[in-house]
């Protein structure tokens, strides 16, 4: 999962917007970040790993000048995670292009022998992103036009568009041109744009969330749609296309569950309301299986689940309190390599008011449960708290496949729920009671806010991927996804 970000302003102080749009998105990537700006034709471009403030200091901001640029936070999805794949990318034929890229293709390996083999273009990474942006480059560069024009932009993203398969945002600057964004044809991956109105005229950003647009002042227009390339000029003109026959919406519910802010819209659905409509739809659910439950509170774990918590307790008549302290500076632990390092930074990131556990029947609640380990030791500190009977609820429901689309969830038997009941996972835990949200209530709670929306990606809950994908495919994506994978390329990385 990235946060990439795009503003065609009219001063050269672009460079600032997009840092401040940045750490705004920082939640989605603390691995690396990166800038790209133009200058007229001229491109300056920073990029390192580190979180946006360690990145950028006066130095590399001061050298970042333009009116137009974009940006990208980072964590590696599989088998990208070196300092050469921090983003935006650069290829300087035809045209020049920087490119930021949200997603992950399904069919990359393939790509990536067409580009050698028959494109004759060479990779220096292991990213998909650089397999995306060499498509999109050749499909530009068949057409051997000497001026960019909008119909050429547009022609090449539909034959990108056909040869490539998997959920992906793309952000692109074309040095002396514009900006081109691009969404794929299931709407997978996130992307908004908004308009702010300046002195010397109409300013455009674009960003995975509507809350970065928010933060620089910007007023939303809308989601760019399923297959839909919109290219915003340097002096101020969009020019829009869909460039795929037959567009099927079906956003990543799992954006709504857990990563996108509270305070973002997405796909015209509030993340905040969707996320009280998922803790509503599970309360429903404990009481028609317990309607005479003993819960005395409803703990949240810090900090997705909370808005989901409020609603339960009022409808459980339970009180609601915070029990978890969160240390902010520490990562997603879901993603981070290795279990001995997700348990040491589970202990880390939480502390427990041991008051709200002591002889108390505790209902906790998390935005999902994807290996277990957070899971299983958040149980274990409420029994040492104190707790009388520790409950368990998640408000998604039991992760039971890898997400192949942007978000590096672990190979299939590394999922706690993967060819596991609830029963069993109950047991593994250590929980006196196991609640999950069936999938109906969750696609009706996302559902709700936008009525135009009939299927969501649900692909690691139900196993059902709408591009469709290669068993080959979660055979690669279970070899580079492992914790002995990723430790490998960890100690080649150090070496």
């Amino acid at each position: 999962m990235c946060g990439i970000i795009g503003i065609v302003g009219r001063s050269q102080q672009v460079a600032l917007e997009i840092y401040e749009g940045l750490t705004v998105l920082q939640h989605r990537g603390q691995d690396a970040a990166g800038m790209a700006t133009v200058d007229g034709d001229k491109l300056h471009m920073h990029r390192q790993t580190g979180l946006v403030r360690d990145v950028f200091g006066m130095e590399e901001m001061a050298s970042l000048k333009g009116q137009a640029g974009i940006g990208h936070v980072r964590y590696p999805t599989a088998g990208s995670d070196s300092r050469e794949e921090a983003q935006p990318l650069y290829v300087n034929s035809p045209f020049g292009i920087a490119l930021a890229h949200n997603g992950n293709l399904t069919n990359a390996q393939r790509l990536r022998e067409e580009l050698f083999q028959s494109d004759r273009r060479h990779l220096n990474t292991n990213s998909d992103s650089e397999v995306l942006l060499n498509v999109l480059a050749h499909e530009l560069q068949v057409q051997k036009d000497m001026q960019l024009s909008p119909e050429q932009l547009f022609r090449a993203v539909t034959e990108m568009h056909r040869r490539c398969s998997g959920g992906y945002s793309i952000i692109a600057l074309f040095p002396g041109y514009g900006i081109l964004v691009v969404r794929d044809p299931h709407g997978i991956r996130p992307l908004v744009y908004g308009a702010r109105e300046g002195g010397s005229g109409t300013e455009y950003a674009m960003a995975s969330e509507s809350v970065a647009l928010d933060v620089l002042g910007y007023d939303l227009v809308r989601d760019v749609r399923p297959g839909e390339a919109i290219f915003f000029t340097l002096d101020g003109e969009i020019h829009s296309s869909l460039c795929v026959p037959k567009a099927s919406y079906a956003p990543c519910i799992f954006e709504l569950v857990y990563f996108a802010r509270p305070d973002s819209m997405m796909d015209d659905i509030s993340v905040y309301k969707a996320r009280l409509r998922m803790g509503e739809k599970l309360a429903q659910k404990i009481k028609r299986l317990r309607p005479d439950h003993d819960i005395d509170v409803v703990i949240p774990v810090p900090d997705t689940s909370r808005t989901a918590a409020i609603p339960m307790a009022h409808q459980l008549g339970a009180k609601y309190r915070e029990g978890f302290i969160k240390n902010r500076y520490i990562g997603r632990t879901f993603i981070m390599p290795g279990q001995a390092e997700r348990r040491k930074s589970v202990r880390r990131k939480l502390n427990v008011v041991d008051l709200e556990f002591r002889g108390k029947n505790v209902l906790i609640v998390d935005d999902s449960i994807v290996r277990g380990t957070t899971s299983q030791q958040i149980i274990q500190m409420a029994r040492d708290a104190g707790a009388r009977r520790v409950y368990f609820a998640s408000a998604a429901p039991p992760v039971r496949y890898p997400n192949v689309y942007g978000i590096d969830m672990p190979a299939a038997d590394e999922l706690i729920a993967h060819g596991r009941s609830e029963a069993e996972i109950e047991k593994i835990l250590g929980a006196d009671w196991l609640i999950y949200q069936d999938l109906d209530d969750l696609v009706a709670a996302c559902a709700e806010g936008n009525p135009d929306i009939s299927n969501f990606d649900t692909s690691c809950f139900s196993n059902a991927y709408v591009t469709g994908v290669s068993e080959d495919y979660f055979r690669q994506v279970e070899i580079e996804r492992s914790d002995t994978a990723k430790a490998e390329r960890q100690t080649i990385s150090a070496a």
